[in-house]
């Protein structure tokens, strides 16, 4: 179990836990996992090459075998990736001469001769029929006799290892950033947290649990050892009945609860009866689940425990035999009278609700002195939001000024996105003022004392992850809305996906817009080699996994944005097939190499969400030429089947241009309020070398930075966000 957790740090923290072991001369192999993972884009820091060099080999050799296999995963490097066209991208024919080659070579096929000859006197034919298309004609280690070996070129990856600290204290380190969070977790982190937890459970713990989902997660550890269970609302039992059913907590997912031991029913009912007899009005939040709550009592058997009568009534309101006015029904009555001054002193009550309500109770009021009441409540209960809350209103007033023309983006929490014209009021430009000056003063208020904090530049226009769901931590992933520079001469996507049972269909596209966002041209596999770029060729069954890759020379390209897509055309969604994930490579003009060379690998990351159409990122052309990626991290709900990019323009346009065109909280925001604040922010090797502790925000942990230094990297970058 050991090595699970060791591999978990490796993974988030690009750090390896010490390993121990009798000291020995393990020098050469310890060069030689270095060397191999190099291939995969990785070094050893020299620390650690130091560390492991003085072990003895038997002690070097699980250690690099493990860790070998993590950042191969990491990268996509644990499967084969074949492509149709056996020397991509250099022989990708013409789509229409293609697609007749086919049918030509079906037509000398006696078995597939008949089939073909009926379907062409119907005058359609499915290409998925013809015998040749849509699987490989060649093996693995045919493909790769086709290419030249990669020429290394200055620009590849190369992501550094880093020694870590005893193994024990990189579990607990890392438990305890993910336990205390402030942003939501995605189900990966969820699921990280919970191995963990089990682990760590008798060791440190987080100050505080924010989030209430991580709460369940450890609620559920705790239950099971029998100790004090974290409850002060009755939705924390529904989410932690959940966890103890093998279901996700977020509740946003059907859940089969399972029977209970007696323990754990008694645990449940005892903590929900503390919970309302302590708090009465919390029955309210019953309505949100009624459902859930009916058939979690058929479980839990509350009428066997009449010791705990205030958590039979949450079943009781459940069912409709006691009533419990919710607090939203109570709001929207006061906003229905006109009583904008005591919807907000009753929102007031619920700080975070307030702060979410104030654009509509700002728009609601009809004169300054219920605008006033408004503004006064916020300022008065300023100090008891939450950071994220905070900044998440600072961000919506910064795209509420309407320079955009009106565009809205919805995202759902499933990552489920719509763009549509914004029909509201604009709201006043003092208004909009001053609710940012509240937010930037509290925001500044809580802010820790950083010593000197040296910023990476490439790390300023990394959005603030207000939220994780939906974002997976892997290789290279930013937060949505975030954006980072794109430096190579050749931009080239991958997607990989192994089906589960039935015979499965995801196809790889780019559409590409112009400046207003219409549509320009696209590749697939109806256009193989349209608009500068190649297609590797379609795949259409995948029971040992298979790879579809596009090639695009960014010079040549024609277009203000790329979007890249990945479809679901047929069979197991993202969430149904085996594996599927997504990524980008770039190269330089004359690299040459494989189809996918993991060492010029820079992002790669699961495919996982709703939807039958993913979005995960866009290219973007900037007004001097160079290319910037946008992360968006969305799902389109597409077709039931035979979902391609021509379909999905005009909604894929909508999307790209809310996308692009809202302005998220970025590192820069937060680093000007730090140097608001009195602290030195050194940007690059702007000012010299930093005097006294450090912290160093960048998009990963340079060598040679003290060990006190604290280091934020995208994969902590959570740790910044105030509580």
């Amino acid at each position: 179990m050991h090595t699970a957790f060791e591999q978990l740090v490796v993974r988030r923290a690009f750090r390896l836990p010490a390993p121990t072991g009798r000291p020995g001369d393990g020098a050469s192999l310890a060069r030689q996992f270095d060397a191999a993972l190099l291939s995969a884009g990785f070094t050893l820091s020299g620390d650690l090459l130091r560390h492991l060099s003085g072990l003895a080999p038997e002690f070097v050799e699980p250690v690099a075998r493990r860790t070998l296999a993590t950042v191969r995963e990491l990268v996509g490097d644990h499967v084969r990736h074949n492509t149709y066209f056996k020397d991509f991208p250099a022989g990708v024919p013409d789509t229409v001469e293609f697609w007749h080659r086919c049918v030509s070579e079906a037509l000398a096929d006696e078995a597939a001769r008949p089939g073909l000859l009926a379907q062409l006197s119907d005058g359609v034919l499915n290409l998925l029929t013809l015998p040749s298309y849509g699987s490989y004609g060649h093996g693995w280690e045919e493909m790769l006799a086709a290419h030249d070996e990669l020429i290394a070129a200055a620009g590849d990856r190369v992501t550094v290892l880093h020694l870590g600290g005893a193994r024990e204290d990189e579990f607990t380190a890392l438990y305890l950033s993910l336990a205390g969070s402030p942003v939501p977790l995605g189900e990966d982190g969820l699921v990280d947290l919970r191995l963990l937890a089990g682990h760590c459970a008798r060791g440190p713990q987080p100050e505080t649990i924010p989030l209430r989902e991580n709460r369940a997660v450890i609620n559920a550890v705790r239950a099971a050892a029998g100790q004090e269970l974290l409850l002060d609302t009755v939705t924390d039992v529904l989410r932690l009945a959940c966890a103890l059913s093998g279901a996700s907590v977020t509740l946003e997912e059907p859940v089969r609860f399972r029977s209970l031991r007696r323990p754990l029913r008694r645990a449940l009912l005892a903590g929900l009866d503390a919970v309302v007899a302590g708090s009465p009005a919390k029955l309210a939040d019953v309505h949100r689940h009624r459902e859930r709550w009916k058939r979690l009592g058929e479980r839990l058997h509350p009428h066997e425990y009449p010791r705990w009568p205030h958590a039979a009534k949450v079943f009781a309101v459940a069912r409709g035999e006691l009533e419990a006015p919710t607090f939203e029904s109570r709001v929207e009555r006061l906003l229905a009278d006109g009583d904008i001054a005591g919807a907000a002193g009753l929102l007031a009550s619920a700080p975070g609700r307030l702060y979410r309500a104030l654009d509509r109770l700002v728009l609601a009021a009809a004169d300054e002195a219920q605008r006033e009441a408004v503004l006064d409540a916020a300022a008065r209960v300023a100090p008891e939001v939450s950071g994220r809350v905070l900044l998440s209103l600072r961000e919506h007033l910064e795209n509420r000024a309407g320079r955009f023309g009106g565009q809205r983006l919805f995202l759902n929490r499933s990552g489920r996105a719509w763009a549509t014209a914004d029909a509201r009021s604009g709201m006043p430009r003092e208004v909009r003022e001053r609710l940012a000056t509240l937010a930037d003063t509290e925001l500044r208020r809580r802010l820790p004392a950083a010593g000197t904090v040296v910023v990476d530049p490439a790390m300023l226009d990394v959005a603030l992850p207000l939220s994780g769901k939906n974002v997976p931590s892997d290789l290279g992933v930013l937060p949505r809305g975030s954006s980072s520079a794109v430096e190579g001469e050749l931009l080239r996507f991958f997607m990989y996906w192994r089906q589960t049972e039935r015979t499965t269909d995801h196809d790889l596209s780019a559409l590409l817009l112009d400046e207003h966002y219409r549509t320009r041209g696209w590749l697939d596999w109806t256009a193989l080699t349209a608009v500068g770029g190649a297609h590797s060729g379609d795949i259409t069954d995948a029971p040992e996994g298979a790879s579809e890759f596009i090639d695009l020379r960014l010079a040549a390209v024609e277009a203000a944005f790329v979007v890249p897509m990945v479809h679901v055309y047929s069979g197991e969604n993202f969430e149904q097939v085996a594996e599927s994930f997504f990524g980008f490579m770039l190269r330089d003009a004359e690299q040459a190499g494989a189809p996918f060379e993991p060492r010029t690998v820079r992002m790669k990351s699961e495919l996982r969400g709703p939807g039958r159409v993913a979005l995960p990122l866009v290219f973007a052309r900037d007004e001097h030429g160079g290319w910037h990626a946008r992360w968006m991290h969305v799902h389109l709900r597409g077709h039931p089947e035979s979902n391609r990019a021509a379909g999905h323009q005009v909604s894929t346009g909508m999307l790209v241009r809310g996308a692009v065109e809202r302005r998220p909280l970025t590192v820069r925001y937060l680093t000007g309020l730090l140097a608001d604040n009195g602290v030195r922010v050194i940007v690059g090797d702007e000012e010299g070398a930093p005097d006294g502790p450090v912290t160093f925000l960048g998009l990963a942990r340079p060598e040679g930075l003290g060990a006190d230094a604290r280091v934020i990297t995208p994969g902590n970058l959570r740790d910044l966000v105030p509580e």
